[in-house]
């Protein structure tokens, strides 16, 4: 007989042997049922040329999931989790708690090295207070002793403790505290009520509350079982009146002990098969006494669902030899793909996969469906998985930015760029973003510079540039416009503020480089003996030529009509196969700025 416990996430799940000593526990979820009855009848045949570790293509498991085709209705198919069960046949070693630690470091090599899996099991239900332990620990003088040992514990738990001289334990001394002064006059001792009232965590736990087992099942903790097989049967005590009338543990406590899980190549050997140094180890403690404590146990280990990785799970259920997806986009609570066409088919189950193995930061999965061609740079998206909403919150340098994904464009993979870029920001700058969007660029380069003046096309993008300057407390260094590119730009340096900018942002790749004809002629109505700084230009663009570097320099001088234009150029990242995002950096040449409309 088995009995089931989860873990803390700190350890792993186990089930332990009817003979540990531990009171019965609520079964699994349904989600999580154990097959090992099933399962025990199949054989688990090691494949040589699988690697070391746990595998979806090792151990003992039930029907595989039915293939998919293109042709079938994906989305109304589920995934069955139950089917990604997997059931490990290992050896462990039940040692003492007080030794387990020592142990440990003499048999680390030999000890299962399994991620997540920690190789060492708490056995639960052996752990007693120490003044309790003392009354049960193993006696080497007879069976006399063991007998005395229990009625005086049983003197204790009913309160008639003190003609043999020990003091009551907390609970029963609260308890006698209790009923004395109940018929004195109770209610003036309100705060001892408070002694025993159970916490309310555990009770609802216990009730089994609204909305209890979806909490406990949606917990990251609950992804393994270990269940110690046991033949054998001890005489003892029976001990279902000290723990309860549901105690299924073992009848002789020998005192708290833990499982070290051996490695997997040991699942089927026995003791004289095992290593040295591990039969040194049994033999040593078979030295010191008659009666062993240091034993070799059989286990099987359960992996469910929620212990494979994302990758694993994918690769179990896409078509063989497809590309697994495994990077994606994260703004916010979403996650944000760009599946190719041959994913497209399996969208709906790639999309659950990322939600479950990325909970709970994860609650949106959306895949763009085509290129952003609209002037807004808006993109359309399909929500495959998780809630609807696209509005989300994303923390960039320490601040804070709204976003409706629907509406407006970000891209968190920039975020590095961005920073190169602030950081060649000064106190003194004057920053002038022509296409901001929701305020990336414009609202962090006011936390350094003295102003900016940010602009965008996108209503939308405005509203919430606005929104974010004041969620930030920096809408007063940051003026807002909504107007186009050119218009923008004309309307700044026709302006007493042309002399103060000396930073201007052009963040839009697709076409930013054929905004620079803006710049012709913006000072030719000053004079040109007048002293005046001329803005660093830093704009952005896409190439697909071989040499992109100069490819994406001779369009800068096609557009501003002018050769000797000496740029700085740098490449951001490869957003395509053949495929680069540049940004160029330069001063703006004065023929241009003062140039006449004759001269274009």
């Amino acid at each position: 007989m088995v009995a089931n416990l989860f873990l803390p996430h700190s350890l792993p799940l186990f089930t332990l042997p009817s003979k540990f000593l531990f009171l019965k526990l609520p079964s699994l979820p349904k989600r999580f049922p154990i097959l090992s009855l099933s399962f025990s009848t199949l054989p688990q045949i090691p494949d040589p040329d699988l690697s070391y570790g746990p595998s979806l293509h090792k151990g003992t498991k039930p029907p595989l999931p039915i293939p998919l085709s293109p042709d079938q209705p994906i989305e109304e198919t589920l995934i069955n989790e139950e089917s990604f069960t997997r059931v490990f046949n290992i050896a462990a070693l039940r040692v003492p708690a007080k030794d387990c630690f020592a142990l440990e470091s003499r048999l680390r090599g030999h000890l299962l090295n399994w991620p997540r899996v920690r190789n060492i099991g708490r056995v639960p239900g052996d752990e007693v207070e120490d003044e309790i332990a003392e009354l049960l620990a193993n006696n080497q003088n007879g069976e006399e002793e063991d007998q005395n040992g229990v009625v005086s514990l049983n003197r204790r738990v009913y309160g008639k403790s003190e003609s043999d001289g020990a003091p009551l334990s907390p609970v029963l001394y609260r308890e006698k505290l209790a009923k004395t002064f109940d018929s004195r006059g109770y209610v003036n001792f309100r705060n001892l009520a408070k002694m025993s009232r159970p916490n309310q965590k555990k009770r609802r736990a216990a009730e089994g509350g609204e909305g209890g087992e979806g909490r406990r099942r949606n917990r990251k903790s609950e992804f393994s079982v270990l269940e110690v097989v046991e033949d054998e049967d001890e005489e003892g005590e029976d001990l279902e009146g000290l723990l309860g009338d549901e105690f299924q543990g073992r009848k002789k406590w020998r005192g708290s002990t833990r499982l070290l899980l051996l490695d997997e190549r040991y699942g089927d050997r026995g003791v004289e098969e095992l290593p040295q140094a591990i039969q040194v180890v049994m033999k040593e403690d078979t030295g010191k006494s008659m009666r062993p404590i240091i034993e070799l146990v059989r286990c099987k280990l359960t992996l469910f669902y929620d212990y494979w990785q994302m990758n694993e799970i994918l690769e179990a259920l896409l078509p063989e030899g497809m590309i697994v997806p495994s990077a994606f986009e994260t703004v916010g609570h979403i996650a944000h793909l760009n599946l190719r066409d041959e994913h497209l088919p399996y969208r709906k189950f790639i999309a659950k996969v990322i939600l479950d193995k990325n909970k709970p930061k994860i609650q949106t999965v959306v895949n763009k469906i085509d290129a952003i061609q609209n002037d807004y740079r808006t993109m359309q998206l399909e929500v495959l998985a998780g809630n609807h909403s696209l509005v989300t919150k994303v923390v960039e340098n320490g601040l804070r930015f709204q976003v409706d994904l629907a509406t407006v464009y970000w891209n968190s993979r920039l975020a590095t760029e961005r920073q190169r870029l602030l950081n060649s920001f000064t106190r003194n700058d004057v920053v002038c973003d022509v296409f901001s969007g929701v305020g990336p660029i414009a609202i962090s380069a006011a936390k350094i510079v003295k102003r900016v003046y940010a602009n965008d096309l996108n209503p939308h993008a405005v509203e919430y540039l606005q929104r974010n300057c004041g969620l930030n407390k920096l809408d007063k260094k940051v003026k807002v416009f909504n107007m186009d590119g050119r218009r923008f730009i004309r309307a700044m340096f026709a302006s007493d503020k042309a002399k103060s900018i000396t930073q201007v942002v052009m963040n839009l790749p697709k076409d930013a480089a054929e905004y620079l004809d803006a710049f012709w002629g913006i000072l030719r109505d000053r004079s040109k003996d007048e002293e005046f700084n001329l803005p660093m230009i830093h704009v952005y663009g896409f190439s697909k030529a071989e040499d992109p570097d100069f490819d994406f320099h001779q369009r800068i001088r096609i557009a501003l009509a002018e050769v000797a234009v000496d740029v700085e150029m740098r490449r951001v990242r490869l957003v395509a196969p053949g495929k680069w995002m540049l940004c160029a950096s330069f001063i703006l040449p004065k023929s241009v700025a003062f140039a006449n409309p004759v001269d274009i």
